[in-house]
């Protein structure tokens, strides 16, 4: 399908969009508004008990941001007007059937909708293996049955992510293929059968409610051990990309007629130009790191210093979204939104930048109200390096002093027990990342490459940033002046939830 732009593209359309609460959704959400004011309308599926209560969820979690700062200023006065003519949060859930919308509005969405974007997903590498599935895998086959439901249905976009791919082979060139029904990656003999995950989850619940009676942490713990040992058994590192995979199976094998487009992202960071430069919400993936550095928390980094971090502005994915939405494919519709093929960032710059960045403007330590004096962090490139400093660092002089101090030998036990128990924590954690930052494979951009060459000759939007070539980016300015300030301002100081270690 050619079109003459994206904003023609989306004048007069109807859009659902799932997860909208989410990071990537917000963005997403704001330029449509931003871009085309002609849009028809806007449903948000929301989780709520009812459409009021999905209403005020929609004000306080999504309109009321910052992120909408541009576009609150440029309408002024018409803004509330605006958002209450074109966007109706729908009250909802992915996990179940029609996406839990009640019967009185499924037929009058059936007949509107002329676009899904499903951005629903549990992040949550260590997440309860049945509840990543209910979202990231039966949730993007429930999505796409209600497409299947739209009489009027052009495109349906499903937001995934690229490391799908697990753990490759050093230097391997990650295709943007589709995953086969029942694929695995750790034995081509293994067939992966969702459904008879499904059923074993259901009785390993089961198995955990009659053993730890009225214990919810107990089958919480049990439950995200048990969603790690089954991503292990098929040769994916963690519970969220593993789910995340099953769902793309379930997507692609039964799309049917449905014109499709799957979008990777790496690892999303703030945004690059619009609505501004530096937008972010929570402390995600290194940001956690780099967070937890900036607070001083952190003395190391983990990983192989060339080891490439492949990470994209979240602006650049959603411009890349709305350019495979408008110029459809149906042979080529998995896009990789990423950098490490085309404009490589190391661990090392980052570790190096970080450090350039916080001793040039320092946190303030929030109970001294004092700058946070950092020193340069450590690399530890191992696994077992990073386990011997942890266990050295916090929690063997512990063990010493209570072993030669009897009188205080209880104060000393209790400390001691409290840092064993953090230190087995960040540990877990650290084994749950490791395969990002000791990730040695790049990603082939192949399919992107030529969306962004069409989208230049086609796409004539004129006032707005559509652009999402990784080559634009000079990662020194970027991370410095846009990223670092926009993490400090949107997500460190508003989130007490970093690392301590």
């Amino acid at each position: 399908m050619e079109v003459a732009s994206v904003t023609e593209f989306l004048r007069g359309k109807t859009i659902l969009v799932t997860g909208a609460t989410g990071f990537l959704a917000k963005v997403f959400v704001e330029k449509l508004l931003r871009i085309q004011s002609d849009l028809k309308k806007l449903y948000l599926l929301l989780r709520a008990s009812d459409s009021e209560a999905a209403t005020q969820r929609m004000h306080d979690e999504i309109i009321r941001k910052e992120l909408f700062r541009v576009l609150r200023e440029k309408w002024g006065a018409d803004f509330e007007s605006l958002m209450a003519e074109k966007v109706v949060a729908v009250a909802g859930d992915v996990s179940v059937a029609n996406l839990g919308i009640k019967n009185a509005n499924l037929e009058k969405m059936w007949e509107e909708i002329d676009v899904i974007a499903n951005f629903a997903a549990n992040t949550n590498f260590d997440e309860r293996y049945d509840i990543a599935m209910e979202i990231n895998t039966m949730g993007a086959l429930h999505v796409l049955n209600f497409a299947k439901s739209c009489r009027r249905i052009q495109v349906f976009l499903h937001l995934s992510t690229a490391y799908i791919c697990g753990e490759p082979r050093e230097g391997e060139l990650i295709k943007e293929e589709p995953l086969r029904m029942g694929q695995t990656l750790n034995d081509a003999s293994k067939v992966l059968d969702i459904y008879a995950e499904k059923t074993l989850i259901q009785k390993t619940i089961e198995q955990l409610r009659s053993q730890y009676t009225d214990n919810d942490m107990a089958i919480t713990s049990a439950m995200k051990d048990f969603g790690i040992k089954r991503a292990n058994l098929y040769g994916w590192p963690n519970t969220y990309v593993f789910t995340k995979a099953m769902g793309e199976m379930l997507v692609s094998n039964f799309k049917n007629e449905i014109p499709l487009v799957i979008i990777r992202p790496t690892m999303v960071t703030s945004t690059y130009k619009e609505p501004f430069p530096g937008w972010v919400e929570g402390v995600r993936t290194l940001d956690a790191v780099i967070g937890g550095y900036g607070k001083g928390k952190v003395e190391c980094f983990l990983g192989d210093p060339q080891t490439i971090l492949d990470v994209i502005p979240a602006d650049m994915v959603i411009n890349c979204m709305l350019s495979a939405m408008a110029i459809q494919s149906s042979h080529k519709y998995i896009y990789h939104v990423s950098s490490s093929l085309r404009n490589s960032l190391t661990i090392s710059c980052v570790r190096h930048l970080s450090y350039l960045y916080f001793k040039n403007k320092p946190l303030t330590d929030y109970k001294s109200g004092k700058p946070i004096i950092i020193s340069k962090a450590l690399f530890l490139s191992t696994m077992a390096g990073f386990h011997a400093h942890m266990t050295t660092r916090y929690v063997l002089p512990l063990k010493v002093l209570y072993a030669v101090n009897q009188v205080f030998c209880q104060i000393f036990r209790d400390v001691y027990n409290r840092n064993d128990r953090k230190v087995k924590t960040v540990i877990r954690m650290a084994q749950l990342y490791k395969p990002y930052v000791f990730f040695k494979a790049l990603f082939d951009d192949r399919h992107t490459e030529e969306l962004r060459e069409r989208s230049s000759k086609i796409l004539k939007d004129v006032g707005f940033d559509l652009g999402f070539d990784p080559n634009s980016i000079d990662w020194r300015d970027y991370l410095l002046n846009v990223h670092f300030p926009g993490l400090v301002n949107y997500a460190i100081n508003s989130s007490p939830r970093l690392p301590k270690y």
